[in-house]
C-alpha cells in the first residue's frame, strides 16, 4: 500500500473511466481503472490533469472517495467558475480516459489498525476522504469506534446519503450525524446549526478519550470546526485538517 507520496516521484498516467454515478444535482463519482495503480491511504488525493486540443492543461487536486481494499473512485463537486470539475461532473462518460498523477499525501490518512476512537468532522465535498475511511474501517472488519458529524446546507446536498444511512444502521460503531444549515424536510430529526463546541459537546467524544480527529471542508467551515474544538478543549495540535482543493475546481 503506498504511503506519503513524494510529488517528484510520480508520474502520469491514464485511468479508463469505468463507471459514473450522480451522487446529488452537483456531484458525481467516477470510478477508475488505472493498470498499476499502486493502492492508497485512506485519506490521500490525486491530480488530475485535462488537456484541450490546443495544448492548454489545467490540473486539480481531488480526494480518493474509495476505501484502499476497493480500488480508485473520486466524488467531485462542480464549481460552476471552475476549470475542472465542470467537465467532471457533466461530460466525463464510461469508457472516456482520464489523466490522474497520485497518491498523495501522508498527514491527513487513517489506518484500520488504529484503535483510538475517530472524529470526522464535515463540511459539504469535504465528506469525501471522511468517506475513504469510513469504507476502510467497514471493509477492514476493524472495531474502531468512529463518529461523523456531516454539516450541508439542505438534505439534497447530502452526499453519500443513502450510504451513510446504511452505515448508521449497522449500529456497529460508527455513528453519523447531520446537520442541515439551510433548509430541513419536514419531519427532520437531524441537527439544524452551524457547528459549535456546544454541538460538539452533544456529538463527540471527551477530550481526555484521545480521539483522533480529521476535519475537512470549506476554509471557513475547517477554521470554525477546528476552533470549536479547541474550545471544547481538544489540543489544537491533535487536529488534522484539510481544505478544499482535494474536491473542488
Amino acid at each position: 500500500m503506498a504511503g506519503a507520496a513524494v510529488l517528484g516521484r510520480l508520474s502520469w498516467q491514464v485511468a479508463g473511466v469505468a463507471e459514473v454515478r450522480q451522487e446529488t444535482p452537483r456531484v458525481r463519482t467516477i470510478a477508475l481503472s488505472a493498470d498499476g495503480w499502486p493502492g492508497h491511504r485512506a485519506g490521500q488525493h490525486v491530480d488530475v490533469r485535462l488537456t484541450a486540443e490546443d495544448g492548454y492543461q489545467a490540473q486539480r487536486s481531488y480526494s480518493i472517495a474509495s476505501a484502499p481494499e476497493d480500488g480508485l473512485e473520486l466524488t467531485v463537486e462542480r464549481l460552476d467558475d471552475g476549470e475542472v470539475s465542470p467537465y467532471l461532473v457533466d461530460e466525463l462518460r464510461a469508457g472516456d480516459g482520464l489523466e490522474v498523477r497520485g497518491p498523495i499525501g501522508g498527514y491527513f490518512v487513517w489506518d484500520a489498525r488504529d484503535t483510538s476512537p475517530v472524529l470526522l468532522l464535515a463540511g459539504g465535498s469535504g465528506v469525501v476522504p471522511l468517506m475513504a475511511m469510513i469504507r476502510h474501517r467497514i471493509a477492514a472488519r476493524s472495531a474502531t469506534p468512529m463518529r461523523l458529524l456531516y454539516s450541508s446546507r439542505t438534505i439534497e446536498d447530502v452526499i453519500y446519503r443513502a450510504e451513510l444511512g446504511s452505515v448508521a444502521g449497522r449500529s456497529d460503531g460508527v455513528d453519523v450525524f447531520h446537520t442541515l444549515t439551510r433548509a430541513q424536510p419536514d419531519g427532520w430529526t437531524g441537527y439544524s446549526r452551524r457547528i459549535d463546541a456546544d454541538l460538539l459537546r452533544e456529538v463527540a467524544w471527551s477530550p481526555s478519550e484521545g480521539p483522533a480527529v480529521f476535519v475537512c471542508g470549506s476554509t471557513s467551515f475547517v477554521e470554525v470546526a477546528a476552533n470549536a474544538l479547541v474550545d471544547f478543549g481538544y489540543d489544537a495540535g491533535t487536529i488534522r485538517t484539510e481544505r478544499y482543493g482535494g474536491t473542488g475546481g
